[in-house]
């Protein structure tokens, strides 16, 4: 078909797929439709065919515009329109207006709607990271160190940052609780015709959506530049649709309308003195644009069209913690018209036939699939992406699995953005994945900083940086270093290299440097400070166990050197240098939905250190630990229970420099941070915490209390605490972006106490 230009304000149309206008391309990964088409002028529809309309009234369609978190005034329209028995026949909307449309044409009910966006907020829409119990192991671990900026690209030509603020894949997974459909449709078969609005940010031109997986479809429409990534479509770099489009009568006119009725939400001016930054600007200057557009089409209202006007006034468009105060605005705004819209109003009995058909939405296709194919990408293998999804080619779909394999391919840290479709070809069903590479990798850079203070003249900091190289061969070998400045200094680098496609088995050599302070105590008095200072060569195999966690066994060839900074000359180790030669175990469990303030899940550690003197290490001896955590939350309130257990397994006792260090804010609260140092550790707590407030930019601010029982044994300083020693804290925390925050009081049986205030891991 040749193309035309394209009408005015530059709408383009995404046509409907078909099998018959699939054009064949040598190994396409996507045989698709052509990927644009201009929308014609005049009104008529395009695509597959629009629903039967009654004949005897006109075909009204409702036209919502965006406006972010003002957007759900958009429900109170909706409860009037139904109460009025006002039928809608087609829907179009732009960003916020395309999820509420979205969400109403797939047959969603109002209350349904009104309970999920009152149990949304800002941080449950625009949280970075997918679950993290989807993430893979590797990622799992960067959340047990203090980074908290988000991945630099590091390439070349400098150094990048993400496209938006946020990825917009937790923004996607409230999507699908919106999109009363899963799976790609053909938006024409919904219960109630529908179209989404974006804008192709190369081009500067609208994009309609005829077609796709509705949730997608909704978050290419409110990807506000700046805070949420561009959606890749089709070759495409879409974004928020307001910026060309926001109030869609144009295609509303396209689908067939005789009637629209127009939602529009407006885009409210920043006042002069409110035009004090960066961010401020640019917020105006796409508010100027969005405004234009608006303008034009509300130009083009004929008579016989209804517009509603709800009034927020002040309320934010990024106030997405307060979504249902909106709602009776909109209810108000459209009572207004009551007198137009009540000449639009059916009969009882039409109108419950109607909606009754509106609701009723045709299950999603879960045929089996003949094959998976991704798009091609530059650098992950699509055998690893292929190997990380749980659906497989002969098996029935699972929207669940399909969904949870979506986060999971997000989740390796290697994609800006995921997404699905199915394709017939002939004699065979595919299922396309869109995995986007990020566009600013495959190396990264992330900063970190941790601060402790006791409150009795010590405060420590430390600063932290990670470097990391991905991808670097078609197995996907990561080479990350560490390096870490404070009171704990210290470089790392491993180089990771996986054996097989799946990545289930690895090699993985390592380097390590270390030096930190050991300060030894008699009683609760510091009596000297040892400088420890470590360097480690290391050699591990390993398995990870998908995203369960991984096991290593590995050797390590070092040498450590002791040194005593203050204290009696005595207490000076006499053999200052310590070599290590050494066979190591670790297996490591991570299914905690958070490592700052977990709230379901369990974790566990098993590590052994087995010195080997026949092999040139200083002594021999078997070290083992293992740490335990469970967490299980009823509403608001959290029970987190914790064990601990280390010791020499058989042979000879552990050396000093081998001992377990413990004490401080929840190991063993109301003794200083390291205070009690012995051959052995046995410790289990309880901690009980409440979420007290969710907060714009805080995860959460909990308060609680700690309840903990232990005993270290052969204690490196005679009479050191020994026994069964009890203690307890309670502590107010925040979890920030920049890390965790505590404050906390503990004391121990006995009447030893301490405060804490730390920023980063305790």
């Amino acid at each position: 078909m040749a193309e035309e230009p394209p009408p005015q304000g530059g709408t383009l149309r995404l046509p409907s797929y078909t099998p018959s206008n699939i054009v064949p391309a040598p190994n396409p990964p996507f045989p698709a439709p052509a990927l644009l088409a201009p929308a014609t002028p005049g009104g008529s529809v395009e695509g597959a065919a629009a629903k039967a309309h009654p004949v005897g009234r006109p075909k009204i369609c409702l036209v919502l515009s965006g406006g972010g978190a003002r957007g759900a005034a958009h429900i109170g329209v909706l409860k009037v329109l139904e109460e009025l028995r006002v039928p809608v026949d087609c829907i179009a909307g732009t960003s916020m207006g395309s999820l509420v449309g979205g969400a109403y044409a797939s047959g969603m009910s109002i209350p349904d709607m009104e309970e999920l966006v009152g149990g949304l907020s800002t941080s449950a829409i625009f949280k970075e990271r997918p679950p993290r119990q989807d993430l893979a192991i590797r990622r799992k671990l960067d959340d047990h160190t203090n980074l908290f900026t988000p991945e630099i690209g590091v390439r070349s030509d400098g150094l990048l940052l993400p496209k938006g603020a946020v990825s917009g894949v937790q923004l996607e997974t409230v999507l699908r609780k919106l999109a009363n459909t899963p799976g790609y449709r053909n938006f024409d078969t919904l219960p109630i015709p529908y179209r989404a609005v974006a804008t192709d940010l190369v081009a500067g031109t609208a994009v309609v959506f005829t077609e796709g997986e509705l949730a997608n479809v909704m978050r290419a429409s409110m990807s506000v530049p700046g805070a949420v990534a561009p959606t890749e479509y089709q070759g495409k770099l879409l974004v928020d649709g307001g910026l060309t489009d926001n109030l869609p009568v144009d295609v509303a006119r396209a689908m067939g309308a005789d009637i629209v009725i127009a939602v529009n939400l407006g885009t409210p001016l920043m006042k002069r003195e409110d035009l004090t930054s960066l961010i401020g600007v640019t917020s105006q200057m796409l508010n100027i644009l969005t405004e234009q557009n608006v303008r034009a089409s509300l130009a083009s209202l004929r008579p016989s069209d209804i517009l509603i006007l709800p009034e927020l006034g002040e309320f934010s468009a990024g106030d997405f913690d307060h979504l249902p105060k909106t709602i009776p605005i909109g209810e108000e705004a459209a009572r207004r018209q009551h007198a137009r819209l009540a000449e639009l109003s059916i009969p009882p009995d039409e109108y419950a036939t109607l909606r009754a058909a509106q609701r009723n939405l045709s299950p999603p296709d879960l045929r089996p699939v003949d094959e998976i194919r991704f798009a091609p990408m530059e650098r992950v293998s699509p055998a690893f992406a292929a190997a990380t999804m749980e659906t497989h080619p002969g098996e029935p779909i699972s929207q669940a699995t399909l969904d949870r394999d979506m986060r999971r391919l997000f989740g390796t840290g290697d994609f800006e953005h995921v997404n699905y479709r199915f394709l017939e070809e002939p004699g065979k069903r595919v299922l396309g994945v869109e995995a986007i590479e990020k566009s600013y990798g495959p190396n990264y850079l992330r900063f970190g900083l941790g601060l402790s203070s006791d409150f009795r003249g010590d405060a420590y900091f430390n600063l932290l940086a990670s470097y990391r190289r991905t991808w670097i061969n078609s197995l996907g070998a990561e080479w990350r270093t560490d390096a870490q400045v404070g009171q704990t200094s210290s470089l790392t680098s491993e180089f990771y290299q996986p054996l097989d496609t799946r990545q289930r088995f690895f090699i993985a050599p390592r380097f390590e440097l270390e030096r930190r302070p050991v300060n030894v105590f008699s009683g609760s008095q510091r009596i000297a400070q040892y400088d420890l200072r470590r360097t480690d060569l290391a050699l591990d195999v390993g398995t990870q166990i998908t995203k369960y966690g991984e096991g290593r066994l590995g050797f390590v060839l070092g040498h450590q050197n002791a040194s005593l900074s203050t204290g009696p000359a005595f207490l000076s180790p006499g053999n200052e240098s310590t070599e290590r030669r050494a066979f190591t175990a670790r297996v490591l469990v991570d299914q905690v939905d958070s490592i700052n303030f977990p709230r379901f899940g369990y974790g566990a550690t098993m590590n052994v250190y087995s010195s080997q003197g026949a092999l040139g290490a200083t002594d021999t001896y078997t070290k083992g630990d293992l740490t335990a955590t469970y967490a299980h939350s009823f509403g608001n309130n959290t029970i987190n229970l914790g064990v601990r257990a280390g010791s020499n397994l058989g042979g000879p006792a552990l050396p000093p420099y081998a001992m377990f260090q413990w004490g401080g804010f929840l190991q063993q609260s109301g003794y200083s941070t390291g205070q009690l140092i012995g051959g052995n550790i046995q410790f289990a707590r309880l901690v009980y915490y409440n979420k007290l407030v969710r907060q714009t930019f805080l995860e959460g601010v909990y308060a609680g209390f700690s309840l903990e029982a232990g005993r270290v044994g052969a204690p490196l300083v005679p009479g050191n605490p020994t026994g069964l020693l009890k203690s307890g804290s309670a502590f107010l925390g925040l979890d920030s972006p920049i890390g965790p925050f505590y404050l906390a009081y503990g004391r121990a049986a006995g009447g030893s106490y301490a405060f804490y205030l730390f920023l980063g891991k305790p």
